[in-house]
């Protein structure tokens, strides 16, 4: 995924109530944007980290800048969750994920239950492969790490893709790691142990967990291979 407008830099200053975050420009100008992140954030939200942001060409929208990365260390973090199903619709149709080649169709959010959509669901000939994607921007000591808060929508989505599998098609929940310091992926079990036992239950009834990492830069956002998952070892 390209951004179609560069970007531009800042400091931050501090991310708060889920959705804003305060920055500070080159001139030192302090303004308010829009952070697009449910999550906590934990591991990419340190006050003084550089950041970088877009700007919409809507006027009405009270705040036009969008926080889109912020680096932590030596890299670059995606915390725009709101991006993170294009990203990972493009490599699917690009042929980068190689578990998922040969699609004939791509559709997304799908309505799987009278609760319940999902994110994609693709079609290759008569097979119907169902894909939960979550944002995964939590990485410590090397292991990148879902969820950073607990999850009980997160944990239904599991089970959702569980009960497809019952049914004859294919689940997947696919884990997009927005940044370079990870080199395997594991549950937080710390953080959710729910989450954690219910991931590792659903793939002993056929859900196939898939974890690929993007090289993220102010340019853009592109997978480029897959990481290696560990999951009942942390339950």
């Amino acid at each position: 995924m390209q951004f179609k407008s560069p970007l531009q830099g800042a400091t931050l200053i501090k991310r708060y109530k889920r959705f804003l975050a305060d920055v500070k420009n080159d001139e030192g100008l302090e303004t308010t944007v829009h952070c697009p992140n449910t999550g906590t954030m934990r591991g990419c939200s340190t006050p003084g980290s550089k950041v970088m942001l877009s700007t919409s060409p809507n006027p009405k929208r009270k705040y036009p800048q969008t926080l889109e990365m912020v680096r932590e260390g030596n890299t670059w973090v995606g915390v725009n969750t709101m991006l993170t199903n294009k990203i990972v619709a493009e490599a699917i149709l690009a042929g980068k994920v190689k578990e998922l080649t040969g699609i004939d169709t791509l559709t997304r959010e799908v309505k799987t239950s009278p609760s319940s959509r999902l994110d994609l669901l693709l079609e290759r000939g008569q097979e119907k492969i169902y894909v939960e994607i979550k944002n995964c921007s939590l990485v410590e000591g090397g292991w990148a790490m879902f969820p950073d808060a607990v999850t009980t929508r997160g944990t239904k989505h599991l089970h959702e893709l569980a009960d497809l599998v019952q049914q004859g098609h294919q689940g997947v929940i696919f884990f997009l790691i927005q940044r370079n310091d990870a080199d395997r992926f594991r549950p937080a079990a710390h953080i959710d142990p729910l989450y954690a036992k219910t991931l590792a239950e659903v793939t002993d009834k056929g859900v196939q967990v898939l974890a690929y990492q993007a090289e993220v830069c102010p340019e853009s956002i592109i997978i480029k291979k897959s990481l290696p998952c560990s999951l009942e070892d942390w339950v």
